[in-house]
């Protein structure tokens, strides 16, 4: 038996029907990933199973004795209360004999052990992701059969998303949930489903099957959409040559006609996607940022310590770590914005920056979309020509009308668009992203990712985002336990190297505790060789040249592992023989192992060059 049945559901408030006439069901057991564009009546469509707004035409029914509950996307700023009593707050509406109170208590301390809260802390003191958490709880103490998730993954670091992806693939009732982290969907999601210009497409697929589905689906409907386009066409011309002469022997045609147009004027297009331009500025110097053994404390609480490094012209460097660590911070000390406690920070020449700040603070919320952008202008300059703000919004997807519009009435999502038109309005040689995006749609969120990759200057960004950093970065700066380290690659790469250090510090430990044993050199020759092993060892020539040969090695490699990624994406690669498949899955292991120890070879080359 479903869990949620909607029939024939149609809202709208301006404009065309969010939802117009969709059917579909909810199954027990189901994780159901929700897409859409910005505004294509997500969230609507969770208030509505959630009866918290009642549809124009239709009915949401939901199986009796059966209980939903929502985590929104929104963390109240103020709630001032125990752990322990906001969870309760889920239980507020479940009656109970008073006899039998002690149960609804039992059942909120349960979820706090379950979750790992301590429920006498005060929620106002707690981070953003530890308050998404508390959320969650209150969510699930009242144990709902359907739960609906909202951006769950907003303002979380790694790890709590970590946490929260093993969390729910262990929750056992139903999962409606809306995100744009792509992992995520990928981890978690059994079915899709889409809303699309009012329909919700149910997809019953995982998230990769659904890219590919969708594509040929998209390839499909265009060309229909000719055909129909060239017939109606072809009917139009004949209507206007000869229909006075046939009048009586055509009605049936001129029916059909008539039924063509009215279908023609009520197809609703596809959303458009952002037209996103990177202006960039004139070349900055090569040598972009260098810190030199540099420390940033906070009111005697240290950030981070003797941190060196080097960014070049080109290099996308990606900023890891929990929230609250400190990746603001160390953002701002690159930019010269802070004055370390201890080291050096040079800036490179001729830098023109643009920053992308999460917390929105450079909009004003009382100015509309045109005001913000335009900076009390008409128009701005693009590329060396004058153009006017309504145009250049609309390349963000504003339509006129919207971009009138005072910021505060507006979405997460097509806020970030506001302020992505808005940073990329001024050229550039260095852009500094801090959690760029949050509430982007997927489509956005591509082609950002697509300009970023082909943009000739220096990109600096923070983000939790674990597809947007791999698709990105070049290289990682982490905040570990053990301080600020840096590695080659985006995140799957970090998480490799780190493995790997693992392993080989785990067998070297073995290694010493094990039967291996340390030849006893005579006293005189062993005195002198302790004194060889205290001095640093240096590369020798050959190591020399093998680490300059690497990069181009590396390179090399991983253009092999894409390239054979590529061909067997296709829908046709499966279609040849068994013996084809399995050699290119073969050579495809041989690639990735030579390219792990390419790696290995290349860190171990480093740090020896570095000592």
């Amino acid at each position: 038996m479903s869990l949620v049945t909607i029939r024939d559901l149609s809202i709208g408030f301006r404009g065309p029907l969010l939802l117009d006439s969709v059917d579909c069901q909810i199954e027990p057991g189901q994780r159901i990933g929700l897409l859409g564009r910005n505004g294509a009546g997500k969230t609507t469509l969770m208030n509505l199973v959630m009866g918290v707004i009642q549809p124009d035409h239709g009915a949401v029914v939901i199986a009796a004795g059966k209980h939903v509950a929502k985590l929104s996307q929104d963390v109240p700023q103020n709630v001032t209360a125990a752990i322990k009593e906001v969870v309760a707050e889920g239980l507020r509406e479940i009656e109970l004999p008073e006899e039998d109170q002690w149960k609804l208590q039992n059942d909120v301390e349960q979820i706090l052990s379950r979750m790992g809260l301590d429920g006498e802390a005060r929620f106002e003191t707690l981070s953003s992701g530890m308050k998404r958490r508390v959320l969650l709880a209150q969510a699930l103490v009242s144990k709902p059969d359907l739960l609906l998730l909202d951006e769950p993954t907003n303002h979380l670091d790694i790890d709590a998303i970590d946490w929260l992806e093993n969390f729910l693939l262990k929750f056992n009732a139903s999962l409606i949930f809306v995100t744009h982290d792509r992992m995520f969907l990928r981890k978690l999601a059994t079915r899709i489903w889409e809303i699309d210009r009012g329909r919700i497409f149910d997809w019953s697929c995982d998230y990769d099957t659904f890219l590919k589905r969708k594509e040929q689906a998209l390839a499909a409907e265009e060309k229909q959409n000719a055909l129909f386009d060239k017939r109606l066409a072809e009917e139009e011309v004949w209507i206007r040559k000869g229909i006075k002469a046939r009048r009586t022997r055509n009605e049936g045609r001129v029916r059909a006609l008539k039924a063509m147009r009215s279908e023609r004027s009520d197809r609703r297009g596809h959303v458009g996607t952002a037209n996103l331009r990177i202006q960039e500025a004139e070349r900055s110097g090569n040598l972009v940022i260098e810190l030199d053994d540099v420390s940033f404390s906070y009111e005697g609480h240290p950030i981070f310590e003797n941190f060196t490094t080097e960014i070049m012209r080109k290099d996308k460097v990606g900023i890891i770590g929990r929230n609250g660590v400190g990746k603001t911070t160390l953002l701002k000390v690159l930019l010269g914005e802070l004055k370390p406690t201890d080291g050096r920070v040079k800036l490179g020449t001729n830098l023109q920056i643009a920053y992308f700040d999460q917390l929105r603070g450079q909009l004003d919320e009382e100015l509309t979309v045109q005001e913000n952008v335009g900076d009390g202008s008409d128009s701005i300059m693009i590329n060396g020509a004058k153009k006017h703000v309504l145009g250049y919004l609309q390349d963000f997807l504003f339509a006129p009308e919207r971009a009138r519009t005072q910021i505060k009435f507006l979405s997460g999502g097509e806020r970030n668009r506001i302020l992505l038109a808005k940073l990329f309005a001024k050229p550039a040689n260095v852009i500094v992203l801090d959690e760029p995006t949050n509430d982007l749609d997927a489509e956005t969120l591509e082609l950002l990712e697509e300009k970023l990759a082909d943009y000739s200057g220096t990109v600096l960004m923070v983000s939790h985002d674990r597809a947007f950093l791999n698709n990105v970065v070049t290289s990682t700066i982490v905040f570990e336990p053990q301080g600020l380290r840096e590695y080659v690659g985006g995140f799957d790469d970090w998480q490799r190297q780190v493995q790997q250090r693992e392993a080989s510090k785990s067998g070297s430990e073995k290694d010493t505790k094990g039967t291996r044993k340390v030849p006893i050199l005579p006293e005189s020759k062993n005195a002198r060789n302790q004194g060889e092993l205290d001095k640093p060892r240096k590369l020798k020539f050959k190591e020399k040249q093998e680490l300059e040969k690497l990069p181009a090695r590396i390179e090399e490699l991983e253009s092999a592992v894409a390239k054979l990624h590529q061909q067997m994406a296709e829908p046709e690669f499966y279609q040849q023989s068994r013996e084809v498949i399995a050699q290119a899955q073969t050579d495809l292991r041989s690639i990735e192992e030579k390219l792990s120890s390419a790696y290995a070879r290349w860190e171990e080359l480093e740090e020896v060059a570095s000592n």
